[in-house]
């Protein structure tokens, strides 16, 4: 097993126990890193509530509000980071967000705010977190983030987030040639379809869903678990020479033809 011992994480975009983040912060956790879990803050905390509830098992040692719209809330949470740890090791971005009447019909249709607001979200929170994690990433660091097959190819009804995910990919090889120098490595993880809130909205998703188990090698979908597993190896010394890659964990969907 992976000994994370001694290592901390920041883990965003966990929403509910379908999340691919909620598999990584699981598998961070088991190999014994010390975790901050991030939740998108709204009116009532019924996101806390239920990110509180979920985590709780996991033990982490800070739990904070985190909208990536809002830069000085970056920055308070970079604060209490810093305040409770003396260095950050490990950075997981695991966001992405589209309006749903984006993600099916016709490519034309894609309004300028809609595809403003997948691209801020979606790809330069990427760039924002790596900046407010890199004076705290003081013994260098790796940076995860998730990615899809639909950002190198087109997917139906993927739409907007295929140009987000290739936005997102050319983010990691430029964020980890800015940041190589300082030993931080940036790498993505381009996970098969996985059933989870976020891929809900895609048009036709049980479509997708059946082709990839009937076409990849595998014969199956990758798991939450099986992702997590990928980023814990990504996070530990054993990838120290791995930077500015994108990593497929989709069962080998991504070498078909089809």
């Amino acid at each position: 097993m992976l000994d994370l011992s001694g290592k901390t994480a920041l883990v965003t975009g966990i929403a509910n126990n379908r999340s691919i983040a909620w598999g990584i912060a699981q598998q961070l956790h088991q190999a014994g890193a010390k975790l901050a879990i991030t939740y998108l803050p709204d009116d009532r905390d019924r996101t806390l509530s239920k990110v509180k509830d979920l985590v709780a098992p996991l033990s982490p040692d800070l739990l904070l509000p985190c909208d990536v719209q809002n830069d000085a809330q970056i920055d308070e949470m970079y604060g209490s980071i810093a305040k409770s740890w003396e260095k950050l090791d490990i950075l997981i971005h695991c966001l992405a967000f589209a309006k749903k009447e984006e993600l099916s019909g016709n490519f034309t249709d894609i309004s300028r705010d809609g595809f403003q607001l997948a691209l801020d979200v979606s790809a330069f929170s990427l760039i924002s977190l790596c900046k407010g994690a890199r004076p705290l990433m003081t013994a260098g660091g790796s940076v995860i983030t998730l990615t899809y097959i639909g950002g190198a190819r087109v997917v139906p009804n993927y739409n907007i987030m295929g140009i987000a995910k290739a936005a997102l990919e050319m983010n990691v090889r430029y964020l980890a040639q800015d940041l190589g120098s300082q030993n931080i490595r940036v790498n993505g993880i381009s996970a098969g379809p996985i059933r989870t809130l976020a891929s809900a909205a895609i048009g036709d998703i049980h479509k997708m869903l059946h082709h990839v188990q009937e076409v990849s090698p595998l014969k199956r979908l990758v798991s939450q678990v099986e992702v997590g597993n990928v980023a814990a190896f990504l996070a530990s010394d054993l990838s120290s020479a791995i930077t500015g890659q994108i990593l497929y964990a989709d069962c080998g969907y991504e070498i078909m033809g089809a």
